[in-house]
């Protein structure tokens, strides 16, 4: 079993070799959207390995290229879904902010204060400042940003 620390909240959850970092985050219910479904396409799984990055595979270059379009991309960057854990002493943060889906799911947001940044699902670009309130005028710049990681896929494979 290898140990997967959360820096945030300083706990930790356990998972076999060779089993993917985005499992790590779902065991620790964090709310991971996987938009792309775990292909490596979003960057809706998107954390910063702050501790033992030898401790993980190699990331593959589908995952390089998207993180190539990350805004909030580090270089200690990587994507849980295609990051896998093959040693001890993995230590990870998460990006501050929630990523949506779709406009719809903004325009539900409507008339709420943020707690924290809005995400792009794709590029990570922050559409919603925290602490905000959400109003129809400033986001209907969005209505025509395509959410939809259909296009991103071809363009990388």
């Amino acid at each position: 079993m290898r140990q997967i620390k959360f820096r945030a909240d300083q706990s930790t959850v356990s998972l076999q070799t060779d089993t993917r970092l985005l499992d790590a985050l779902l065991a620790h219910q964090v709310p991971v959207k996987m938009v792309c479904g775990g292909r490596g396409l979003c960057a809706t799984c998107h954390v910063y390995v702050t501790a033992g990055e030898a401790s993980l595979t190699p990331a593959s270059q589908r995952e390089q290229l998207a993180l190539s379009v990350l805004t909030g991309a580090q270089s200690n960057s990587r994507l849980s879904c295609q990051a896998r854990v093959i040693g001890d002493g993995v230590e990870v943060a998460l990006p501050d902010g929630m990523y949506v889906e779709s406009f719809t799911e903004l325009e539900s947001l409507i008339g709420q204060r943020t707690s924290m940044p809005i995400l792009h699902p794709v590029t990570g670009e922050t559409l919603v400042e925290a602490n905000k309130i959400i109003i129809r005028s400033s986001i209907m710049q969005l209505k025509d940003v395509d959410f939809s990681i259909g296009d991103v896929g071809t363009s990388r494979a």
